[in-house]
């Protein structure tokens, strides 16, 4: 009954796309959100010469912040990470990485925990080339007790970071805040001042935050979110703002909220303007899928702003609500399917393997034609390695060589919230883990001594979830009779889960994984 309910969705879901989107002529270049796929919030992005650039919120995984490339800001090429080793002065909530480029050198201004007292605030990471990744300045500015969401702005060759102030502060209401920059951008040198305050008693009452400034004429403009960003009962909004000079008085908008979400694309915000050559302005902000929603994440979306030359207020060129279908910035050729597979006998192309920040990085390594993970976690879901989920339908499987040690494949959403399904010697077994507490659901004797197995986790919609097992391609007994299970406690409340492998068991040892294939419907 549940399928048929989620799959009543899916038609009316697409029913939407089809009816709710004015669509643009055929003989326009189009493009369908999401253009970064899974998990990719508080989008940055930035243009260089004929290349934009852009990077998201990692949250508590490693390595942090991804970065992106793109010629079109359709068709997006991982690059790397802004750190694959972790600032020293941190320890998670790796958000909101603002990317800025000038002189030749590429900024990263980004919210993460610190170490001594958990509380969040702003470093500043540089590099000449993408590739080798950022080398960390260390903490850019602490203020009161949180400072969050950074970004740049250059008012006539003087640098200004702006930010968010006061979430956490109970004695004084949520401001939008800036001050110079040294001019290597590496010190706050100015006092503060005071660009907008969210308003309690409107949409913004939850808060404002996101904010993407750019110039236009003789306006100031100013694109931010408000409310509650993440999670099932989210609710973000944006809304715009303008100003004749960088330091106010900012008016807001008298229409807005200025976006806002629907049925098809949740919860929408926290993104960067970004202007095409041919002068097109594009916001890339993230949103939740209507379908999948928590379980995938708050994905990379493209929305449109377009002007009224005579009031001087923007407005999103489809509305109100993000765009599934809409006119591309130029000529893009969309990868509507991320699937892969990957035997390590043959096939050089690496996984873009994530891990826990809370853990030490996983020692692993690719020999004797096998993905060989280190069994040195002793935490409950083993030695893990996962990977972003693009969309909440697929097939994730995994080739295993058995041996003393637990091998799994694993839907993780932290170390106290996972499901899998692990295989050693001659027995199975069906666990989870919520709230800390794990739980066999169920163990089976493999009824011969193989020398591999091929684990699988089918999901529909996020939501539903069934654990298979196969000896060379043949089915001998599936675990999907008797057990399907739902796990709507894992996503957490500002990531989506990771899909992947793990290792644990009592010896030294490593895992001996022959191959893996994830194929999205």
């Amino acid at each position: 009954m549940r399928f048929q309910l989620l799959a009543f969705a899916l038609i009316l879901f697409l029913n939407h796309s089809i009816t709710a989107q004015k669509a643009p002529p055929s003989r326009v270049i189009t493009y369908r959100n999401p253009v970064i796929a899974g998990d990719f919030a508080d989008p940055s992005v930035i243009r260089v010469g004929d290349t934009y650039y852009a990077a998201g919120t990692s949250s508590e995984w490693g390595p942090a912040y991804p970065v992106y490339s793109s010629k079109n800001l359709v068709d997006w090429e991982y690059v790397g990470p802004v750190f694959d080793e972790l600032p020293a002065w941190t320890m998670g909530s790796y958000w909101a990485p603002e990317l800025f480029f000038r002189n030749g050198t590429f900024y990263c201004y980004y919210t993460a925990r610190r170490k001594s007292d958990q509380k969040s605030f702003i470093g500043v990471a540089t590099t000449k080339d993408l590739k080798k990744g950022f080398k960390d300045h260390g903490q850019l500015l602490e203020w009161t007790n949180e400072a969050i969401d950074a970004f740049i702005v250059e008012d006539k060759g003087q640098l200004y970071l702006t930010w968010k102030a006061y979430g956490l502060d109970k004695d004084r209401g949520i401001e939008i805040l800036g001050a110079e920059l040294s001019a290597d951008g590496l010190k706050v040198t100015g006092k503060e001042f005071s660009l907008i305050k969210a308003d309690p008693a409107g949409w913004e009452s939850g808060g404002a935050e996101g904010q993407a400034i750019f110039k236009r004429g003789n306006y100031w403009y100013m694109l931010y979110s408000g409310n509650a960003c993440c999670g099932e009962k989210c609710d973000y909004q944006v809304g715009f703002a303008r100003a004749e000079n960088l330091k106010g008085p900012w008016v807001k908008y008298p229409g807005n909220p200025a976006l806002f979400g629907d049925e098809m694309w949740k919860c929408p915000g926290h993104g960067t303007v970004v202007v095409t050559p041919d002068n097109r302005y594009f916001y890339l902000h993230h949103a939740y899928n209507g379908i999948d929603f928590t379980f995938a994440g708050r994905q990379g979306v493209l929305s449109e702003l377009v002007f009224d030359e005579a009031s001087k207020w923007p407005a999103f060129r489809y509305g109100k609500t993000t765009p599934a279908q809409a006119e591309a910035p130029s000529s893009a050729t969309v990868i509507l399917n991320p699937s892969f597979s990957l035997d390590y006998e043959r096939d050089t192309l690496q996984a873009l393997w994530v891990y826990d920040v809370h853990f030490p990085k996983p020692a692993y390594a690719v020999e004797r034609g096998a993905l060989r993970i280190d069994n040195t976690n002793k935490a409950a879901t083993g030695n893990f390695l996962g990977m972003v989920v693009k969309k909440g339908s697929y097939t994730f499987s995994a080739e295993i060589g058995l041996n003393e040690l637990m091998q799994h494949i694993v839907l993780y959403g932290d170390s106290q919230n996972a499901i899998g399904l692990g295989a050693r010697d001659e027995m199975l077994e069906v666990w989870q883990i919520r709230d800390g507490k794990r739980q066999v659901i169920r163990s089976q004797a493999i009824p011969e001594r193989f020398k591999y197995i091929d684990l699988k986790l089918n999901s529909r919609f996020g939501r539903f979830y069934e654990f298979s097992w196969e000896i060379k391609g043949q089915k001998i007994d599936s675990l999907t009779s008797t057990v399907t299970m739902e796990a709507p406690w894992l996503p957490r409340w500002d990531r989506a889960p990771r899909v992947g492998v793990s290792v644990s068991g009592t010896s030294p040892g490593k895992s001996e994984i022959k191959a893996i294939r994830m194929k999205y419907d």
